[in-house]
């Protein structure tokens, strides 16, 4: 593993630098994490700290306020818990634990009374952030959250069926699995808009947040690789190439790499195409405003996630995983 080079990736965005409350947030956070219940153990709490969730936030809201900043924050880092349970935990090789599981949160996130500080965490952040959304912005995050909270049970019962995904199969689910796509969502608060349904169904501003979503998915399957296939994970972008093509481990990285500048490229053509589609259905006031400022932000949202994955340790030093992190965080969701 440790002979693998990653490939030179070609980034064609500027960085919009970090948001200066990154100290701020991530005291916040675990604060938050704190009055939650969330009392990590020894090992959750070392790999927390690699992960830095403040540091992926700040550099995706570079110009967020401190209020949603933190807010986001304690989103991602409720996140990561959830990531790390059903990658790494017993609920993710149990398809039935993992139903119950993922029922459990997605009936709290619709309104239903929490059990257990998991539970609770989500429905306090719920409210403080759906509050005061128009009902097609609360659809939408709905609608994001949930697919990406069911890709775990998906995972879970294809483990169990001893199944592997094919590229194309796979590359739909990393699209929810990722998790960006709720966070495109959160852009909208920061950013001071609410996309209409029908911005939303342009069919370039759908392929643009898909791009940036893609984007995401595949930097986060080259730089995580190492640390997933020690867990014998095999829904990976990287070890599905590998699986596909016959080829060695660096070859199904340099490949990955190339795919990632088209993915790159793809960001760009919907923006051209968005900008086109804006002047042919006569989009004026509010609405393109809101849809030039997603034109504007995306850029930096794909930049700073990749620069995110240079940064954090939960990336760049995948040896310093412990072997009891797989079972360390159990103890927060309910039976």
């Amino acid at each position: 593993m440790s002979q693998i080079t990653l490939p030179a990736f070609h980034m064609p965005f500027q960085s919009a630098g970090c948001n200066p409350g990154l100290a701020e947030t991530c005291g916040a956070a675990w604060e938050w994490a704190e009055s939650e219940g969330l009392d990590l153990s020894v090992p959750a709490r070392r790999k927390m700290i690699r992960t830095r969730p403040e540091l992926w936030i700040s550099l995706i809201f570079p110009q967020a306020t401190q209020e949603h900043l933190d807010l986001f924050c304690q989103w991602l880092f409720w996140a990561f818990l959830v990531d790390d349970e059903f990658d790494d935990g017993p609920a993710g090789r149990d398809p039935q634990m993992c139903e119950r599981a993922i029922t459990r949160l997605v009936d709290v996130f619709d309104g239903a009374a929490p059990n257990g500080p998991m539970e609770r965490a989500l429905a306090g952040l719920r409210e403080r952030t759906c509050r005061g959304r128009s009902p097609q912005w609360n659809r939408q995050f709905r609608r994001d959250t949930a697919a990406w909270l069911w890709t775990y049970y998906a995972e879970a019962v294809e483990r169990a069926a001893g199944q592997v995904p094919s590229r194309a199969e796979f590359a739909k689910h990393r699209r929810d699995s990722v998790a960006m796509q709720p966070f495109l969502c959160l852009h909208e608060i920061t950013a001071g808009i609410d996309l209409p349904d029908s911005a939303r169904s342009l069919p370039a501003y759908i392929a643009l947040r898909n791009a940036v979503t893609d984007h995401s998915g595949l930097c986060n399957d080259i730089c995580s690789f190492e640390k997933e296939a020690a867990l014998g994970y095999e829904h990976n972008a990287v070890r599905l190439i590998q699986r596909d093509r016959g080829c060695t481990l660096q070859e199904a990285v340099d490949e990955a790499g190339i795919q990632l500048a088209r993915i790159a490229e793809r960001v760009q053509r919907a923006e051209k195409d968005l900008i086109e589609e804006i002047e042919a259905a006569g989009i004026s006031g509010p609405t393109r405003a809101a849809l030039e400022r997603c034109v504007q932000d995306y850029r930096g949202l794909v930049r700073g996630d990749f620069d995110y994955h240079a940064r954090a340790e939960r990336y760049t030093r995948p040896d310093l995983v412990e072997l009891d992190e797989r079972d360390s965080l159990s103890q927060y969701f309910a039976a």
